[in-house]
């Protein structure tokens, strides 16, 4: 199961910080940027859901944002924009937004438009996170989902069981982000095992064959993978 993850590109510092508390009160994971160069720096180093973009960054223009990043990943994006006439909105959506919406805006209209944008996707929308065979880069451990192995720091492959592997999937999916059972179970298409104590039992068996410290226990909640996550393209 893939959270959600959305990245703000606004430059307003205080209206960045109470996007991302609303957002992150919604169960959305969020990240913030101010410009273009740090908007892209995100995308390069995260999966990214969906982007909501102000036009006006300061000497950035939003719209050559969108196009740049449109040229490259089909991440949804939602444009924001105080500008709200019609040949603002067509710039947009030329250069591939997915929705528009001008300011200032009721929070609940937003939140709906993002989850219809999500909706209407129905996929995690980096391709770097798409891909099939991607490698994954974590802590000195590597993931080739192409020959479904796993590379330890010393060289050695570690021996999973096909749902020890799909468990890893989920935590290389949602890195740094804290997981339920019932999440997790879900994940992995199997929401009974959220009942027990099957998914600690899974978690214990990854730890042991892989290293212990990737996977904290988060009390109260269940499992968070603690590395940073880096992907290449194959």
């Amino acid at each position: 199961m893939s959270l959600h993850r959305l990245l703000v590109v606004e430059d307003d510092a205080e209206m960045a910080a109470m996007l991302a508390a609303y957002l992150q009160r919604q169960g959305f994971f969020v990240t913030c940027a101010d410009s273009r160069a740090s908007a892209l720096q995100a995308l390069q180093t995260g999966r990214v859901d969906l982007i909501l973009l102000d036009v006006s960054l300061g000497d950035d223009d939003g719209v050559q944002i969108c196009a740049e990043i449109r040229a490259a990943q089909e991440v949804p994006i939602i444009m924001v924009s105080a500008l709200s006439a019609d040949h603002q909105r067509m710039a947009g959506y030329e250069v591939g937004a997915d929705d528009y919406i001008a300011k200032p805006f009721n929070p609940d209209l937003l939140l709906a438009r993002i989850r219809a944008v999500l909706r209407r996707t129905r996929r995690s929308a980096s391709l770097i996170h798409r891909r099939r065979d991607a490698i994954c880069r974590f802590s000195g451990w590597s993931y080739d989902a192409r020959r479904d192995e796993i590379t330890a720091p010393g060289g050695w492959q570690a021996s999973l069981s096909a749902r020890e592997t799909a468990l890893l999937r989920v935590f290389l999916a949602n890195p740094l982000i804290p997981l339920s059972r019932e999440e997790i179970a879900a994940a992995l298409d199997d929401e009974e095992a959220a009942e027990g104590r099957a998914i600690d039992m899974l978690v214990n068996r990854l730890r042991q064959k892989t290293d212990p410290e990737l996977i904290r226990t988060e009390r109260g909640t269940g499992y968070v993978f603690t590395a940073e996550v880096a992907r290449d393209d194959g």
